[in-house]
């Protein structure tokens, strides 16, 4: 199994034990390069994520975190290097992939014409989902959506339309969560509720990937803090050793 190798000065990456081949990866990223309009945006990124552990991606915007994000959904095309989603190669499994990733973004992907329920049981049919609507319905219970299920989509709050696109990315029982910015346009039950269903979905082994500009969120809700700036990691750390304090500091020697 390859490994993340000790690479920027005052990065702690992420070691597996020697001679331990039965750490399982959500993620292994390796010599990953991306650049629009020659314009580089992502410059050889190297990570890893074990399976049921939680990662953020921290930096400003610009930084590269959407762009990868959108390439480990499928969403986008990387310039050179490889990635694996559970042992899954990209380059030759891309359609299980998708299948086994659920991806929250600032686009919610719904259709606005459509109501709720709608837009799920078309995703529902999409994924192949055994018994979606009833699925469906009790994703819509949880995140305080089940009197809204005859709205269309285009009536609802930004919050609102949050809360169904959680369930849609939810919906078929992905193993591993890609995140952009997951409490937007949440209010402080809506982060509340965001902190429960990524607590549920390590809790049966599942794995996230997520990003937020919130840096207290960022140690509450994650293993492993990583930093983007430049479209380069420039700092890692677990984040059960980090105060808030020590991570705001090295934030800001990093990315500003």
């Amino acid at each position: 199994m390859s490994r993340v190798g000790k690479g920027t000065v005052g990065i702690q990456q992420i070691e597996l034990p020697d001679g331990d081949e039965t750490v399982a990866l959500a993620i292994e990223i390796s010599h990953l390069k991306k650049s629009y309009a020659l314009k580089p945006v992502l410059r050889n990124i190297n990570l890893a994520l074990p399976r049921g552990q939680r990662m953020v991606l921290l930096g400003a915007n610009g930084a590269g975190k959407t762009t990868l994000l959108r390439i480990l959904a499928g969403l986008g095309k990387a310039g050179s290097g490889t990635f694996l989603i559970e042992g899954l190669d990209s380059r030759y499994e891309l359609q299980e992939i998708r299948r086994r990733i659920g991806f929250v973004a600032h686009q919610p992907y719904l259709y606005e014409e459509l109501t709720v329920l709608e837009n799920l049981l078309f995703f529902g049919q999409l994924y192949g989902v055994k018994q979606a609507r009833e699925r469906a319905m009790a994703l819509l219970q949880q995140v305080g959506m089940e009197r809204r299920t005859k709205d269309r989509i285009r009536s609802l709050s930004r919050g609102q339309v949050q809360r169904v696109a959680w369930v849609r990315a939810l919906l078929h029982s992905p193993s591993l969560l890609l995140l952009d910015e997951p409490d937007t346009g949440l209010d402080q039950d809506g982060n509340r509720l965001v902190e429960v269903l990524l607590a549920e979905h390590t809790t049966r082994g599942g794995s996230i990937l997520f990003t937020t500009h919130n840096l207290e969120r960022a140690l509450t809700w994650s293993d492993h803090i990583v930093i983007l700036a430049g479209g380069r990691v420039v700092y890692q750390h677990e984040a059960a050793s980090l105060t808030h304090e020590e991570l705001v500091q090295r934030y800001q020697e990093v990315v500003t």
